[in-house]
C-alpha cells in the first residue's frame, strides 16, 4: 500500500469564477493508525455545487472551507486498514473523505463512516441517487412540495443528480413532472429515459417572457410544486405560472454562486398566490435519511430509479471537473474516480 496520500487543498478563495489555481495538489505521508482509527482508500469523490459556496468566506449555512486544508467532499471507498472492531478490511463505506486518495478517521465517532452493501447497488450510487443528492431530492419533494396525484411539479437542473431524482419520485407519486435543463440532449434524456412528461431547454429562451410561455405550454394546468436549483430568470418564469397555494423547495441557486446578484422580478406573486417557499439543507434533517434511503435504494436496486454519471479520471482532474460542473458541462452526477 502507498505510504503517501495525494490531496487537493484550497489554495486561494475565488474572486468570481473558480479557477484551477484556486486549488493545489499536495502529497503528505500516511501516519500509522491509532487505536479506534480506520483508513479508507477512496474509490470515488463526489463533486457538488454546494462546495462553491463553502469556498467563500461570506456568511452561509455552513462553515467556510479553510485555506490550505483538504477540500470537503463526499466519498465512497474500501477499508484498507483498521484498528476498530466495527470495521474490517474490505468493508465498503461512505463518508466525507474529501478531495484525497486516503482518509484516516476515528471510526468510534458516530456517523463518520457508514458501511454500504454493493450487492445490488453500485458503490458510486451511494454518492448520487442513494446518497446525499437522492435524499436532497426526496426531502424537498416529499416534505416540502408534497405533491398530490395529478398535480404538476417542475424542477430546474432536471438532468442533474438531484433534479433527475425529483422528477422520477414525483412521477412515482402520480404527479406530472416537468424538467428544465440546458441543451437538447439533456432534455431528450429527461423525457425519454427518465420518463418526465416534458422538458424545457432553457438555452432556447433568453428572457422571462419566452421561458414563461414555454412553461405555460408544458404545464397547461399551472405549477403546483417547484424544486429550485438555479434561481434567476427561471425562478421568475416559474412564479408567473405558479398556482394558488403552490410550494417551492429552495435547494440551490447556482446562478449566483460566483457572487452575481439574483434579483426577483415579481416577488409579490408569492403573496398573491399564497405560496409556501422553504429553503432546506438536507444534513439538518438526518431523521428522514433512513426512510428516504430505503425508498431510493429499493428503486435503484430494482431499476425503477434511473441515473447517469459523468466520471473524471484521477484526483488531479477534480478541479477542472468541478469548474465544468458549475458551468453545466456534466451530465447527471459528477464524480471523480480515484482508483
Amino acid at each position: 500500500m502507498s505510504t503517501l496520500n495525494r490531496q487537493i487543498v484550497l489554495a486561494s478563495r475565488p474572486q468570481g469564477e473558480v479557477k484551477p489555481d484556486n486549488f493545489r495538489l499536495v502529497e503528505t505521508p500516511l501516519a500509522p493508525l491509532a487505536d479506534g482509527q480506520v483508513r479508507v482508500r477512496n474509490h470515488f469523490l463526489s463533486l457538488d455545487p454546494y462546495m462553491r459556496g463553502r469556498m467563500n468566506e461570506s456568511k452561509s449555512y455552513a462553515a467556510a472551507q479553510p485555506l490550505d486544508e483538504v477540500m470537503i467532499g463526499g466519498t465512497v471507498g474500501e477499508v484498507v486498514e483498521s484498528k476498530n472492531a466495527h470495521f474490517a478490511v474490505g468493508d465498503r463505506v461512505v463518508g466525507m473523505g474529501g478531495w484525497q486518495e486516503f482518509v484516516t478517521v476515528d471510526a468510534s465517532q458516530r456517523g463518520v463512516l457508514q458501511k454500504v452493501d454493493t450487492t445490488h447497488i453500485p458503490l458510486s450510487a451511494y454518492l448520487g441517487a442513494v446518497g446525499m443528492p437522492g435524499v436532497t431530492a426526496w426531502y424537498g419533494l416529499v416534505k416540502i412540495i408534497a405533491p398530490k396525484a395529478g398535480e404538476t411539479v417542475v424542477v430546474s437542473a432536471g438532468s442533474g443528480a438531484v433534479g433527475s431524482a425529483v422528477g422520477q419520485l414525483a412521477k412515482a407519486r402520480g404527479a406530472r413532472a416537468v424538467g428544465i435543463a440546458g441543451g437538447a440532449d439533456k432534455c431528450r434524456y429527461v423525457t425519454e429515459e427518465l420518463g418526465f412528461d416534458a422538458c424545457i431547454d432553457y438555452k432556447q429562451h433568453g428572457d422571462v417572457k419566452s421561458l414563461s410561455a414555454a412553461l405555460k405550454a408544458a404545464c397547461p394546468n399551472g405549477i403546483d410544486g417547484y424544486f429550485e436549483n438555479v434561481g434567476g430568470i427561471i425562478l421568475d418564469a416559474v412564479l408567473l405560472r405558479a398556482n394558488a397555494f403552490s410550494r417551492i423547495a429552495m435547494c440551490g441557486m447556482i446562478s449566483g454562486y460566483n457572487g452575481e446578484p439574483i434579483p426577483m422580478a415579481a416577488p409579490q406573486l408569492i403573496l398573491v398566490n399564497r405560496m409556501k417557499v422553504e429553503g432546506f439543507i438536507v444534513s439538518e434533517h438526518m431523521e428522514v435519511w433512513p426512510e428516504a434511503l430505503k425508498e431510493l435504494g429499493t428503486l435503484v436496486a430494482t431499476g425503477k430509479l434511473k441515473y447517469r454519471e459523468t466520471i473524471a479520471d484521477g484526483l488531479a482532474a477534480a478541479p477542472e471537473a468541478f469548474i465544468g460542473l458549475l458551468k453545466g458541462r456534466n451530465f447527471g452526477k459528477q464524480l471523480v474516480k480515484l482508483v
